[in-house]
């Protein structure tokens, strides 16, 4: 559900950005999303949240209409974004683009977006510098940084852990992550004993070599970053399985290893996670409550897509 909130976002801003696209009565907007593969998933969510937006706002978006031109950005290779960037604006000549859940896929984009002057919005991709590499981007989710710097400090200060083994899916927002992490906790007096790549993001890799690598690190608390979805389920349950939870190592990380919908499957082997996100499906506010409770999550009415 995380991922529908940055798409709300998304849409609200292709209705002020740019002087192109306002001013036409029908806004064309190029979606660019996993609906295959591994992180599938989470492109419906990112689907779900354009027709939640859509449905909950149609008074204000008046007198413009949206149409949504949908492509699978397949994987996290970059190679499928950027062909399907390339149709949008050269053969769709989208107004807007939106989307990019995994960062590799925004970092191959950008040259096109930027040649095509098109404004993008980024609704997922994490990696930090990604929004200086076109100055037709602009992210409305959030950085990596964001959760790995403010666990880092957390770790040490709060959980009064002095030692720490970080393991990442090895592509850029992994990276960021550890990096974020490391400079935290040892800013704060904690020390990283270890870094472990854990394979890549176009599928779910056994993470057993790489939790028991961690176990007899004996660290104190083991960070892991992982792409949402199946992966963070494999984490979760390879860390019961493996009893570091009784062998004294708490499991931190940002809340992409906690997704809302992925905590039953993961059953007790979730519970004692200590995650930090910028959202959670139970924040306590009207707008929020409001979004949760939307019959487009009960029983979505589907709007007309291109």
């Amino acid at each position: 559900m995380r991922k529908a909130i940055s798409w709300t976002a998304a849409i609200a801003a292709a209705c002020v950005v740019g002087g192109t696209a306002v001013s036409a009565q029908e806004i064309k907007v190029g979606v660019v999303l996993p609906f295959t593969g591994v992180g599938a998933e989470l492109g419906q969510q990112g689907k779900r949240g354009i027709e939640q937006y859509l449905k909950l706002n149609a008074d204000k978006l008046k007198p413009y209409t949206f149409k949504i031109i949908e492509r699978d950005e397949k994987d996290a290779s970059g190679a499928s974004a950027k062909v399907v960037v390339q149709e949008l604006i050269t053969q769709d000549k989208v107004d807007f683009l939106l989307g990019w859940i995994y960062s590799p896929n925004a970092i191959a984009s950008a040259q096109l977006v930027t040649a095509g002057k098109v404004p993008a919005i980024i609704t997922n991709a994490g990696t930090a510098h990604i929004t200086n590499l076109s100055k037709s981007y602009a992210r409305v989710s959030f950085s990596m940084w964001h959760s790995g710097h403010a666990l880092g400090t957390a770790a040490a200060k709060q959980l009064k852990a002095k030692t720490a083994v970080v393991g990442y899916t090895d592509f850029p927002p992994g990276k960021d992550s550890l990096n974020a992490f490391k400079l935290a906790f040892e800013a704060a007096g904690g020390k990283v004993i270890d870094e472990i790549p854990m394979g890549g993001a176009n599928a779910v890799p056994d993470f057993t070599p790489f939790f028991q690598r961690a176990k007899e690190k004996k660290p104190d608390v083991f960070f892991v970053f992982v792409p949402s979805g199946d992966h963070a389920t494999a984490v979760a349950r390879t860390y019961g399985a493996l009893g570091m939870k009784e062998a004294g190592i708490k499991l931190i990380g940002p809340g992409d290893i906690t997704q809302d919908n992925k905590l039953q499957a993961m059953g007790k082997a979730a519970v004692g996670l200590v995650t930090m996100h910028h959202y959670n499906a139970d924040l306590d506010n009207p707008e929020n409550k409001r979004f949760v409770a939307s019959s487009c999550f009960r029983n979505s009415d589907p709007v007309v897509m291109a």
